[in-house]
């Protein structure tokens, strides 16, 4: 496939035009490599494991949710020169879809309520709420452990979802007006905390993204490559 098709399916599975403000100039094609793409490998982040992992499979392209490439560049050194060295050197593409990918029917919060099995599910501007019929430690077992209660737990039932960094005041505000009894995301602050509308249950961002990716990869007919960060509990 040539490079120009690739970027067409991927703006049709998700629409740049989908995507928050802050993206803008930080998805799609973001490292131009080879124009034709017959192997194409797929991860959460373009960590240097998962760049090395993508060369040694013979990527022509590596599609990403979170950029590499955040912040504008005004010169290479330290760890993304390597990074950038990695890729070039490798003639790979990488390609990113974040909030595009968020929002996208069949993108990372509709694949966060399969895993949870949601049902009846209804949209927040980001994420969604829908009725959850697994008991909590089954919802902690589906999303690899490790997760954290904020406030009073006491029931799943409704349960307003956000995949990755989504503990948000107004999303919360929102997810209660359509009757949410709990609101799973990543990355609670203590000022949100505090404030929050509803109890809140914390997982790790990986926890709640990569299996969009995994779902992505393996509808696509491509190479995941799991890269989780490193975590564990001090006893």
């Amino acid at each position: 496939m040539h490079i120009h098709a690739f970027i067409e399916e991927m703006e049709h599975l998700a629409p740049p035009t989908l995507a928050d403000e802050f993206d803008i100039g930080r998805i799609g094609l973001i490292v131009e490599g080879r124009e034709d793409i017959l192997q194409v490998s797929c991860a959460l982040d373009a960590t240097l494991p998962v760049v090395r992992q993508a060369a040694l499979d013979g990527a022509d392209m590596l599609v990403v949710h979170h950029t590499p490439l955040w912040n504008p560049i005004t010169s290479l050194t330290g760890g993304t020169a390597g990074l950038m060295r990695e890729v070039l050197s490798a003639g790979m593409n990488v390609y990113v879809m974040h909030t595009n990918f968020d929002r996208a029917t069949g993108g990372v919060n509709d694949i966060l309520c399969d895993r949870l099995s949601l049902q009846d599910c209804s949209s927040l501007s980001l994420g969604a709420v829908g009725a959850c019929t697994l008991a909590q430690g089954e919802i902690s077992r589906r999303l690899g452990g490790n997760l954290r209660v904020w406030g009073n737990l006491t029931s799943t039932r409704r349960l307003a979802v956000v995949a990755g960094s989504g503990f948000d005041l107004s999303l919360m505000a929102e997810a209660a007006l359509q009757g949410a009894d709990a609101f799973l995301s990543a990355e609670m602050k203590h000022s949100v905390a505090r404030a929050a509308p509803l109890p809140c249950i914390e997982a790790t961002h990986y926890a709640l993204e990569a299996p969009a990716m995994q779902h992505l990869a393996g509808r696509l007919g491509w190479q995941f490559i799991d890269d989780p960060p490193s975590l564990s509990l001090i006893p």
